[in-house]
């Protein structure tokens, strides 16, 4: 069964970049091939909107995303927590 990969889409978000983050990610789960490992969700506000953007994979968060960082944030924290 796939894991869900839960991306705040949020209003706090949404100005942030947000919409710019989306297709950069999906972007990173094809190249990395975990399209058949996890799905991208949007999720309503996960609560730490001063942390900037924000994603959740089972019980770890990752906040300060932002469309500038999101490649590397996704290589140094959120890749070896959800593989």
């Amino acid at each position: 069964m796939k894991e869900n990969l839960y991306l705040c889409m949020g209003s706090a978000c949404h100005q942030l970049g947000v919409y710019e983050v989306l297709p950069k990610l999906q972007s990173m789960m094809i190249q990395y091939q975990l399209e058949d490992k996890f799905d991208l969700k949007g999720s309503f506000c996960l609560e730490t909107c001063s942390d900037g953007i924000v994603m959740k994979y089972k019980d770890k968060v990752f906040s300060k995303i932002s469309p500038e960082n999101v490649e590397q944030k996704f290589k140094d924290e959120i890749l070896p927590n959800i593989i």
